[in-house]
């Protein structure tokens, strides 16, 4: 008997990797696939990976979905709050997966608001956040469920900048292009890098039945693509089984709308 392996559950695996090199790092997944990527990088591929319960506390193993530390048997190894974040931040000691709305050819990335006049918004969105001291403090991947041109927008700049890129005219003073550290972007595609020619997007490997052609039309601006493409790897039954064990609700079955 074999068991379908779910394009979300692939997605998980792949995005699992984008921790395996930080060594002890605060891992931060916002949202339900980035959260069980870093879960699943903890458990199985860096196990000096550093997480918190998402509220206050360090804590020794992933915490799955439906329990805080507070209810969970999961031990507790130290305090975690807004100031020991901040610190973390600063230090550079943090690798976050998150998912914008919009990213441009210099790997910039918005989730404030939509429309040309920021004053007058078509969409108004979250705000800034905490994207422009993250993005300038440590490393950032993303994660974007529908892979579309309203996405990676054809424009030559999102339509707010909230995170840095590799875009040296927004970069604050004293900051340099190779300060900046966008890692890897994971989507219902493929998996993608920044280390394309001048910093460019550049396809690492695609999702079973994608084609690159699928890619470039729904991508606003040039892809690096190399010679040979290889196909995202089939996660195994022991990555399924800590998923399961992670998520045991099946939210991850609506993470891709």
């Amino acid at each position: 008997m074999t068991t379908e392996i779910t394009l979300v559950d692939r997605i998980i695996c792949a995005a699992a990797l984008a921790w395996k090199d930080d060594g002890e790092v605060l891992a931060t997944g916002i949202g339900v696939v980035p959260r069980l990527a870093a879960s699943l990088c903890m458990k199985s591929i860096n196990t000096d990976l550093m997480m918190t319960d998402s509220e206050s506390w360090m804590v020794s193993e992933p915490v799955p979905l439906t329990n805080s530390c507070a209810s969970s048997n999961i031990p507790r190894e130290g305090w975690m709050g807004f100031t020991r974040i901040f610190d973390n931040v600063w230090s550079t000691k943090r690798h976050a997966m998150v998912g914008p709305t919009q990213i441009d050819k210099f790997g910039q990335a918005n989730i404030s608001m939509i429309g040309s006049d920021y004053n007058k918004p078509k969409v108004q969105m979250l705000g800034a956040r905490g994207f422009p001291g993250n993005s300038i403090s440590h490393a950032n991947s993303f994660f974007v469920p529908k892979h579309s041109k309203n996405v990676f927008v054809e424009k030559e700049e999102v339509d707010m900048v909230a995170s840095i890129g590799y875009n040296a005219s927004r970069l604050p003073r004293g900051h340099k292009v190779d300060d900046v550290d966008v890692r890897m972007v994971f989507t219902n595609l493929g998996v993608f890098d920044w280390k394309g020619a001048n910093h460019g997007l550049r396809l690492l490997a695609l999702h079973p039945g994608v084609t690159v052609q699928d890619v470039i039309d729904n991508t606003g601006f040039a892809v690096e693509i190399p010679a040979n493409v290889p196909v995202t790897a089939d996660p195994t039954p022991e990555q399924i089984a800590i998923l399961n064990a992670l998520d045991p609700k099946g939210f991850r079955a609506f993470a891709l709308g």
